[in-house]
């Protein structure tokens, strides 16, 4: 499906990027699509177009990522990836939306509770809550902040597998879509679409093992009134059982679904996934 591709500059001047599936503009609640944290708008290729039949679906890229700018390495935070957010959707007239968050834009869309809640008509948290596992941290620390250099796209796909565990039913085919989905093509080979700079506001490895990470569970209350919905892939070594059901504890309105052969992240598409997305418009369409 085609999209228009938009650029709007944030305050500190740096460009931001997002691809604007957009269907009947006065149907359902819009979507905003918030990527994880070394991913980009290419994330959403797998369920956007299929949601932009019945409504506009935005799919952003966080400053530092895609084919938006790189920027002053302190402003990699959620509180700054919400701000440009907003940003983005003032510009294009949007009031209010639904959220999927995959990842980092969970922990977005939670920091967004306290900023715009009564503009926020549902989220969906993609394998991510306020509290998150230390075994998934410091699997991220491993590879976060360096830049690969691959020498053909079969190389960038045995990076993706080292470093994605529980994805093991994967095709061929569906490991190099998955490949070009999180790495760009530059000069003729595949290379990391992120600033390595991202390292610098990430837990530290003492800080991980230390316990010394925030835990958001207060603003996941102030959404206890907000439609919402969590994908937790079986594999993932972020989002815990435990830590799911701390949710449902904190929040009302909270639905769960494991998704089932995957890890962090799913990936919208798997049918369950599909199943569950379905539901959950439905509850946030009728307000």
């Amino acid at each position: 499906m085609d999209y228009a591709e938009h650029f709007v500059t944030a305050a500190d001047g740096t460009p931001l990027y997002a691809r604007d599936y957009a269907a009947d503009r006065s149907g359902p609640v819009p979507i905003v699509c918030l990527p994880g944290l070394t991913r980009n708008s290419r994330d959403f290729e797998t369920i956007a177009p299929r949601l932009a039949q019945t409504r506009r679906v935005l799919a952003l890229d966080f400053r530092g990522r895609g084919r938006s700018g790189r920027a002053d390495p302190a402003t990699y935070r959620p509180d700054q990836e919400v701000a440009d957010t907003l940003q983005v959707l003032d510009h294009l007239g949007i009031a209010r939306f639904a959220i999927i968050g995959t990842s980092r834009g969970g922990i977005a869309a939670m920091v967004m509770a306290a900023r715009a809640l009564p503009r926020m008509a549902g989220v969906l948290f993609n394998d991510i809550g306020p509290k998150i596992d230390k075994a998934g941290l410091l699997r991220i620390r491993t590879y976060l902040g360096t830049d690969p250099q691959f020498g053909d796209w079969a190389e960038a796909v045995a990076a993706l597998q080292s470093s994605n565990p529980g994805f093991g039913s994967l095709s061929a085919a569906e490991w190099l879509a998955f490949a070009r989905r999180v790495y760009r093509e530059m000069n003729g080979v595949p290379r990391a679409d992120y600033d390595p700079a991202l390292s610098q506001t990430f837990p530290s490895v003492a800080d991980i093992e230390a316990g010394k990470v925030p835990e958001l569970w207060a603003l996941l209350g102030l959404m206890a009134d907000v439609p919402s919905l969590v994908l937790r892939g079986e594999h993932s070594d972020l989002l815990s059982a435990d830590i799911v059901a701390g949710m449902h504890q904190h929040h009302r309105r909270l639905a769960s679904v494991i998704v089932t052969r995957r890890g962090h992240v799913p990936f919208l598409d798997e049918p369950e996934s599909l199943a569950a997305i379905s539901d959950w418009l439905k509850v946030v369409d009728a307000g």
